[in-house]
């Protein structure tokens, strides 16, 4: 179960009393999510998010996310708005911890998308990136390729424990990528982590996108690569062509795709299924005794990775010549 602060009743009365909320009726931890805790608010005007921001978020990068999800939401991305309490500020402090409460988005994710899902994921994708169009604020990707050396180095010396030949392997596929790693693409705000938990659909009707805590400045090609990792492999580790060929085309139906950016994808889908895989096994390597939240497996991006090593255009991600 992903909450980490537990709160009192005492101290989230005190807590939602800053706001023209009304009196709290329940409070739920939500299981789903490893960053941070977060809590489904019922008060008297309604159903609204409580995140609490644990140790892995820099409180410093809180404005930009803040700040990103009211211009996307202003420019009619459907996305969680934060609340403002009576003096104006989104963000407070609750329990030791920063804090933060958004609207509600109705719908939920899904366990296994289809060809549709893709699709509308890929429109929803760049409409988020030409919404974040104008957006001042600026966030480096702390776990673009610079930053995924360091990741293998804390993991380097067991990393074998989780399978043979996984060091080497890494390391291959790290130097591989630091040296063709595509530069001045065109760039913007990245949601970075849009996994199928972080797309609610009512239906067949995607509405809404959540969880905008890694993102970032960055390649806008590189979050389209995320997605076709995050959404277009079967169960199995096969790659399905018809939805990435959906997702793509989708995309390209609202913002389409530069030449070079067409040309870099083989090198930014490879090198997302890394930036995945380290943090999987960094994290699947350190689970602290006790932990109620499962690391998830490593190994599931080290099979993408090895797709990745066999692609040579964008044709093989279905995208239309």
């Amino acid at each position: 179960m992903a909450v980490y602060t537990e709160v009192s009743d005492e101290e989230l009365s005190a807590f939602v009393a800053r706001y023209d909320l009304g009196a709290v009726l329940a409070a739920k931890g939500i299981a789903e999510g490893v960053e941070n805790s977060n809590y489904l608010l019922h008060t008297e005007k309604g159903f609204y998010i409580l995140t609490l921001y644990e140790k892995r978020v820099r409180e410093g990068d809180l404005p930009f996310f803040i700040g990103l999800m009211e211009h996307l939401a202003a420019r009619g991305l459907n996305c969680p708005l934060p609340v403002k309490d009576r003096s104006g500020e989104a963000l407070g402090r609750l329990a030791g911890r920063p804090a933060a409460i958004v609207t509600f988005l109705d719908g939920m994710g899904v366990r296994r998308p289809g060809v549709g899902h893709c699709g509308a994921v890929g429109e929803a994708l760049a409409r988020l990136h030409l919404a974040g169009e104008g957006f001042e604020m600026r966030r480096p990707n702390a776990l673009s390729v610079e930053g995924w050396r360091p990741l293998y180095e804390a993991a380097r010396e067991r990393a074998d424990t989780v399978t043979p030949g996984l060091a080497a392997a890494t390391a291959e596929a790290l130097g591989s990528l630091e040296a063709a790693w595509p530069r001045g693409l065109p760039q913007g705000v990245i949601h970075a982590d849009l996994f199928p938990d972080n797309v609610f659909f009512l239906g067949p009707r995607l509405s809404g996108l959540i969880d905008f805590y890694f993102a970032c400045t960055d390649a806008l090609a590189y979050d389209l690569a995320v997605c076709l990792n995050a959404w277009c492999f079967e169960t199995d580790g096969s790659f399905n062509m018809t939805k990435g060929r959906a997702m793509i085309t989708g995309y390209e139906k609202v913002r389409p795709l530069q030449p070079a950016e067409v040309a870099a994808l083989p090198v930014l889908a490879k090198g997302s299924a890394l930036r995945f895989m380290l943090t999987r096994l960094v994290d699947w390597l350190n689970v602290p005794p006790g932990a109620l939240v499962k690391p998830k497996d490593p190994l599931e991006y080290y099979r993408k990775l090895r797709f990745h090593d066999r692609v040579t255009s964008a044709a093989d991600y279905g995208r239309p010549d």
